[in-house]
């Protein structure tokens, strides 16, 4: 630990700690545009220049104390990066002195020399570091009475990044991220002075499954999302934490929903899980939750067709079509992107109806060594170690589709999959009873002789289990559409109507449950996993 005097309070910081956040830690907020804590430190906006000093050293090479029994400072007439600086014993910072405001006060004037002044259409507004670097550090005036120098703007840099120069402060953050994190080493800095611009390499796109990181990262709003740009102000949003289900890697994302829709997601920061970055698939894979096509109402198969029904005649109907069979002649195909609560009711429903015949339905498709897995099931690792699914997920599939083809099984509940797809197709007519639940149409729902519409990953609460064992918690941003339910809810109601015992009425207990039985989950609670989530016991 390293002593460091911070507006005159002496703290202690670790080795190697960066001055800026030191200074973060010490409660004085450096303003900054190049630094990112998770990227290389270029030192180029020079909007995070401090007074720094170093202890004055006797003749005998030892610091010169002053009268109050501290070292004297002695400081450096000219200011100094924080950026790029680490602690040293002994150093000395003013964060707020009169040098460094003046130097605050002369960056910002550079910065806003050819700024245009268009923030009233600015996707960045109400989050943007110059409006707010402006009003703290700025001078409220300018003197700058030459014509703004003109760049590209509405550039479509990639399929899903839109570059405006002219708002750019070139401060590298994009083309380091591209370097560093997604690998992809396709920005860069073109022309000179203040005709400098950002731009792709020359017969290249920002077409890298990471490209709207870069829209995250930058303080301005030169690079903005296609799929958000003039959508929504951005203080209009509810915010809601939650985590992606795209994969199993689950990074921790924002949600940004108003009025019952969402308009974008964003990552967030969770060092154990995806640091700062999300890929572009995860990001903007929320579209179909407000698709024209969702199901909104319980579904019945008749004589004539199919009628809607209310939830409590549908329920009834799928309790007495199930009732009619015991044991292996009832198969369950559950999904990896149910939550943990629902797979364990999934289970409870099975050990109730008196089948083993259960498991998940495994989606591979090809990953990367940066954030995104080959394993689309954002909850693998939950239908495991709640017994809905083997070792090796999709193994009973086959005794599933081999039991309905063949007649053995008289009656099968898909829960949020497509039984086609998973191989059983059109011997899906053998069964006298197909009681599914999903989001959307498929095969297997314009089959179902019970169709019951549940929830979206952002119309609900649960938890899940990521591909590295860790437990994180989703949070409800939207409510489901029209008619549709709770996921959990549904199957609660399936096993009293088929047992007839009390209903639980909080997914809080279902939790409490899990964690009574499943000792990888002893004294753990939905508000105890946290924003962040617990990482499991292997």
């Amino acid at each position: 630990m390293l002593n460091v005097q911070i507006d005159g309070v002496w703290m202690q910081f670790p080795r190697g700690t960066r001055l800026i956040e030191a200074c973060a830690q010490a409660n004085k907020f450096v303003p900054r545009y190049c630094y990112h804590a998770k990227l290389s430190s270029p030192g180029n906006c020079r909007m995070c220049l401090i007074e720094m000093g170093m202890p004055k050293m006797g003749p005998d090479r030892k610091p010169v104390l002053g009268t109050d029994g501290k070292p004297e400072i002695a400081w450096i007439p000219r200011p100094q990066i924080s950026c790029a600086q680490d602690v040293a014993e002994g150093m000395a910072v003013r964060t707020d002195s009169p040098m460094v405001r003046d130097c605050r006060h002369g960056v910002m004037e550079f910065l806003l020399i050819n700024h245009p002044l268009d923030c009233p259409i600015c996707d960045q507004a109400g989050e943007c570091r110059l409006q707010e670097f402006s009003v703290d550090h700025g001078t409220g005036g300018s003197r700058f009475l030459e014509n703004k120098v003109k760049k590209p703007n509405n550039v479509e840099v990639g399929p899903r990044v839109t570059l405006d120069a002219e708002r750019c402060i070139l401060c590298t953050r994009c083309i380091r991220f591209m370097q560093e994190v997604a690998h992809d080493d396709v920005l860069g800095i073109v022309d000179r002075g203040s005709h400098s611009t950002i731009a792709c390499h020359s017969d290249r796109k920002l077409d890298s499954n990471y490209s709207l990181n870069t829209v995250d990262i930058c303080p301005v709003g030169a690079l903005t999302s296609e799929d958000f740009r003039f959508k929504m102000r951005v203080w209009f949003l509810k915010e809601t934490k939650s985590f992606c289900t795209s994969c199993a890697t689950g990074c921790n994302t924002v949600i940004g929903s108003r009025e019952n829709t969402i308009y974008r997601q964003t990552p967030r920061e969770n060092n154990d899980v995806n640091s700062a970055w999300m890929c572009d698939y995860g990001r903007l894979n929320f579209h179909y939750l407000h698709s024209k096509d969702r199901l909104m109402e319980p579904v019945l198969k008749t004589k004539d067709g199919h009628e809607i029904a209310t939830w409590e005649k549908a329920i009834a109907r799928a309790a007495t079509e199930l009732k009619k069979y015991r044991g292996e002649e009832i198969g369950i195909i559950a999904s990896g992107r149910m939550t943990n609560e629902e797979l364990w009711l999934a289970k409870k429903l099975a050990e109730a109806l008196g089948t083993t015949l259960h498991d998940i339905v495994p989606h591979f498709a090809e990953g990367d060594d940066i954030l995104l897995s080959s394993d689309r099931n954002p909850n693998t690792r939950g239908a495991q170690l709640l017994g809905l699914a083997s070792a090796i997920p999709g193994e009973h599939l086959g005794a599933i589709a081999d039991g309905v083809r063949s007649g053995k099984i008289k009656a099968l509940l898909v829960l949020g999959e497509d039984a086609v797809e998973a191989g059983i197709a059109t011997d899906l007519l053998n069964l006298e009873s197909l009681i599914a639940t999903h989001i959307l149409p498929n095969a297997t729902t314009k089959l179902a002789t019970v169709l019951l519409p549940g929830s979206g990953f952002a119309e609900k609460r649960g938890s899940m289990i990521n591909g590295k064992g860790r437990l994180q918690r989703l949070n409800r941003a939207i409510n489901p559409p029209g008619n549709a339910r709770d996921d959990w809810e549904i199957l609660r109601d399936l096993i009293l109507a088929v047992t007839g015992h009390n209903g639980i009425y909080m997914i809080e207990d279902v939790f409490k449950q899990m964690a009574a039985s499943v000792p990888q989950l002893a004294n753990l609670s939905l508000s105890k996993i946290g924003d962040l989530g617990v990482q499991l016991p292997t």
